[in-house]
């Protein structure tokens, strides 16, 4: 095994989700390609990462009533994504310019310096400085 992949994160809509974590996160769309449901429906294949980044996001859009209850909910409330950043102070300052909810502000801890965030959906990530 080389590395993990992809993620899935499900969102309500692709553009609004594509558009928050390449204007906020500064993600990269790698791929947005038509796909296939399992049965046969149209859907897409987007994928971000972070710049540099090896392990990326697969956004999938809701799709029945289970998966709909689920958005924002993917980690029952718990931190389920870390995102490490080269310059934490500048990536805050710019995601609180940005209007992005933090759950907790800046502390320091043994593995770096860290604030909890909420993405569009409401699913939670740590916001991770370099590691000391």
């Amino acid at each position: 095994m080389s590395h993990l992949e992809l993620v899935t994160i499900i969102v309500r809509d692709y553009d609004e989700a594509i558009q928050f974590f390449t204007e906020v996160l500064d993600f990269v769309v790698t791929e947005d390609s038509p796909s296939l449901t399992n049965d046969g429906r149209p859907k897409r294949w987007v994928v971000l990462r972070p710049k540099g980044g090896e392990t990326g996001i697969l956004l999938a859009q809701a799709d029945g009533q289970q998966q709909k209850e689920s958005v924002g909910r993917q980690f029952a409330g718990r931190v389920g994504l870390f995102l490490r950043v080269d310059d934490f102070d500048s990536a805050y300052a710019k995601m609180k310019r940005a209007g992005v909810r933090f759950v907790t502000g800046p502390r320091d801890e043994p593995y770096g310096r860290v604030a909890v965030f909420e993405d569009l959906e409401g699913n939670r990530w740590d916001l991770l400085g370099p590691k000391p």
